[in-house]
């Protein structure tokens, strides 16, 4: 177990609201959008999850670390988040198949975070005032110099970040004598996606945000996947062009979360920052094409306008949100192109939506 002193640490809400906490993992500063995550369990694959890259993640679970961490949970090759916020933070660990507390863990992968906050109460002031910039620090305690700082970090909105996490190099997933063969465009995908093609017989080739699609149509695939990542999906005109390519060639597509954002620019539909965004494994959603309810894994920040996708005539919804009615799928009229806001992934669960992963197999022998 890592030597771990609870010294004192600060979180300061771009607003000016202040909360005072103890540090958790290295001792620093860090800063970025802060959101909150209602999952009861998986902290691990939340922190690994490139789409969270950039911002400062509260967990409403009240114990993080009891059940440490390994290395079959992450969903990319290093820590995502900016920085933690928790309530009851856990070194010790209690799970036989944990190699490392949670501890050890952020101190390897150099994450600043603050425990013993209220964390009701914080989610609560996010929820009303929605969502902003915030820093924690661990060895600064004057609140002027960290206000200083927070102003000069940028606002989510307008951000493009998948270069950051995208992949530099393409890399080949699976069993190359699988049926099929997919081109993930990697605009900060998960493991556990890649996992899912892997289990429906299907050998991935994994490109770099920025690769064009005649490149990666010259390895000859099957289909197209555009995976999940993080910042505001207007500002990537490299990706928008390079799905627009696709659904003109006319190749079946599957997109999820970044995904299904970029797929709906491509049709004419606006995206927009949400006032606080969707983060958890419990959201309901409707299948309303085949008229059942599925509960959902979340995390998006952005979502597409719904006014916009109600009236075009390229597109049509398949899923929404029973929450507050966003669009959570869509699929394009005359194409086999389609598209969901949600994580049908999600691993550790719930499982409701992998039937996803097979719809877009059966597209690829059609």
């Amino acid at each position: 177990m890592s030597n771990y002193t609870k010294l004192p640490a600060i979180l300061l809400l771009e607003d000016g609201t202040v909360y005072h906490g103890k540090a958790a993992g290295k001792i620093g500063t860090t800063t970025g959008e802060i959101c909150f995550n209602t999952g009861m369990t998986g902290y691990q694959e939340i922190f690994t999850d490139p789409s969270y890259f950039g911002q400062i993640m509260v967990t409403t679970n009240a114990h993080i670390g009891n059940y440490g961490t390994s290395e079959e949970e992450i969903e990319s090759n290093q820590i995502q988040i900016a920085g933690l916020v928790c309530k009851n933070y856990s070194v010790p660990f209690s799970r036989k198949l944990a190699k490392e507390s949670i501890q050890g863990y952020f101190q390897d992968g150099n994450l600043v975070g603050i425990s013993d906050v209220d964390t009701r109460a914080l989610v609560r002031h996010i929820r009303n005032k929605g969502a902003m910039n915030a820093i924690i620090s661990s060895e600064i305690v004057d609140i002027d110099i960290l206000k200083a700082k927070l102003k000069e970090v940028p606002s989510m909105e307008g951000l493009e970040l998948s270069t950051q996490v995208s992949t530099k190099q393409a890399y080949y997933f699976g069993d190359e004598n699988a049926r099929y063969r997919v081109a993930v465009l990697d605009l900060g995908v998960k493991k556990n996606i890649l996992r899912n093609f892997y289990d429906r017989d299907v050998y991935v080739k994994v490109f770099p945000a920025k690769t064009s699609f005649s490149e990666m149509e010259s390895w000859a695939p099957d289909g197209y996947f555009i995976s999940n990542g993080p910042g505001d999906p207007a500002a990537m005109p490299y990706a928008l062009e390079t799905v627009k390519e696709i659904l003109k060639a006319d190749k079946p597509m599957f997109g999820i979360c970044l995904g299904h954002q970029l797929l709906a620019l491509a049709n004419d539909i606006r995206t927009e920052k949400m006032f606080n965004g969707h983060r958890g494994i419990n959201h309901p959603v409707k299948n309303i094409i085949a008229d059942r309810c599925e509960i959902t894994s979340q995390n998006h920040g952005f979502g597409v306008v719904a006014d916009d996708v109600r009236s075009s005539d390229t597109v049509e919804i398949t899923h929404i949100n029973l929450n507050d009615k966003s669009i959570e799928g869509i699929r394009v009229k005359g194409k086999k192109a389609f598209s969901v806001q949600y994580h049908p992934e999600s691993s550790p669960g719930p499982h409701d939506s992998r039937y996803l992963f097979d719809d877009f197999a059966a597209m690829l022998t059609a």
